[in-house]
């Protein structure tokens, strides 16, 4: 009788371990998965920009009118001197004019081999993706640094 307990108590052990770590697995394989969606969406945003530039604009102007205004706020309730609010405006406007000049198409590229490099098992749809938009964001990147006599080798690009 003790020896049939010991049994079903092992038994009940082994149960909940394979529960938990199939528990864990799940848990795992839903974040990998979101945080692939997240790297794809953001390479989707830069690809966006890369093709129509005034979304780019429009967006950044927000991002630094926003920034602007919360700034302005700390500088009226006195939280920040003159000095400060001249230092962080200008650090405000030099961040959006560096943000505008940045390589849209790279970004997306980025993110998109982001993406395939740290996302994956399991081959989402999201990896899948990335993928093919990789490779036209790499080809379109090179065109472009070329069109602004940049020059560069592939292992310059890819880190390969």
């Amino acid at each position: 009788m003790f020896k049939n307990m010991k049994n079903k108590k092992v038994l009940k052990i082994g149960i909940t371990v394979i529960i938990v770590y199939l528990l864990v697995l799940i848990v795992v394989y839903i974040d990998v998965i979101l945080r692939a969606r997240s790297a794809y969406l953001m390479g989707e945003k830069y690809w966006r920009w890369h093709f129509n530039p005034e979304l780019k604009k429009n967006y950044l102007e927000e991002e630094r009118k926003k920034k602007l205004e919360k700034l302005e706020e700390k500088f009226r309730k006195g939280k920040i001197d003159k000095i400060e609010y001249e230092d962080e405006k200008m650090l405000i406007e030099e961040e959006f004019r560096w943000k505008m000049n940045e390589s849209s198409i790279k970004n997306a590229y980025m993110w998109y081999k982001t993406v395939v490099d740290l996302f994956q098992p399991p081959k989402s749809k999201y990896v899948k993706l990335s993928e093919v938009k990789m490779k036209k964001a790499l080809q379109l990147w090179k065109e472009e640094l070329k069109r602004k006599g940049i020059k560069f080798e592939e292992y310059m690009l890819t880190g390969e």
